[in-house]
């Protein structure tokens, strides 16, 4: 017996989209038959994935959003469902990375990270999830997702990523107590925490010699790619999954239990 996940009729939005792994989950939900829009400050960079994504046959539309501002948050929200109709995924990506000792975090520096990482994560969600409700209100066989992208530095310390940690240990619990609390609605509220991932952030880093240090401490030496996370992506998104709420899955290659 096959399984194949389809995704047509289904409109997923995918924050911080203008790069790395956000670009790549759009890529896999729009080949997967899902209507996608794409959502980030960089509007430049979204519509050159827009135009990748539309010559491989895929639909996609862009909003422009900052999760730092709530005003943004709502607007780019209302936006999205007046271009491609009712969010069914939410894929909860945007964010930033931060690296030091905790001693030397500055007001400013934590603030970006927490209102990028955890605050922007939660009221993005947040401002989905009403809709979603309404919309199981109304039709309880409605089955909505919600993908929160959290980190392997949520699940352990990592030294020289305290304040990163910090914030991403925090979208753990949250997405637990998102799960608990809108599950009744027909809205599975699961996570992904990755590890070492190369993108184009950080494959300059990983090549350096501080990188290939780093690399070679990693259980069995080697960073993942964005495609890695392709099957777990697919399945928390899919209605398949239907039974899988409030999961916290990693993809570390071994990383959180060495």
């Amino acid at each position: 017996m096959g399984i194949e996940v389809n995704f047509e009729g289904k409109v997923a939005l995918i924050t911080g989209a203008s790069s790395g792994l956000g670009a790549r989950f759009a890529k896999v939900l729009a080949m997967a038959g899902a209507q996608v829009i794409l959502a980030s400050r960089r509007v430049d960079r979204l519509k050159e994935l827009r135009a990748e994504i539309e010559a491989e046959g895929g639909a996609a539309h862009v909003v422009t959003l900052d999760v730092t501002d709530y005003a943004s948050i709502k607007s780019a929200i209302a936006h999205a469902e007046t271009e491609a109709g009712a969010i069914d995924i939410l894929v909860n990506n945007a964010g930033v990375s931060a690296s030091g000792r905790l001693v030397d975090v500055t007001p400013e520096e934590y603030a970006f990270v927490m209102d990028t990482n955890q605050r922007g994560a939660f009221f993005v969600a947040q401002e989905v999830a009403k809709r979603m409700i309404a919309r199981h209100k109304g039709d309880a066989r409605k089955q909505h997702r919600i993908v929160n992208i959290g980190s392997v530095a949520g699940l352990r310390v990592v030294p020289e990523l305290g304040l990163y940690s910090m914030s991403k240990a925090s979208i753990v619990h949250m997405t637990k107590s998102m799960a608990l609390e809108w599950g009744k609605f027909g809205i599975n509220v699961n996570a992904i925490c990755p590890g070492y991932i190369g993108t184009e952030m950080n494959l300059d880093y990983l090549g350096s010699e501080q990188g290939q240090q780093l690399v070679n401490t990693l259980p069995r030496k080697r960073v993942g790619k964005p495609e890695d996370l392709d099957g777990l992506l697919l399945l928390l998104s899919a209605e398949e999954s239907h039974f899988i709420n409030g999961a916290i899955m990693t993809a570390d290659d071994g990383m959180s239990i060495a």
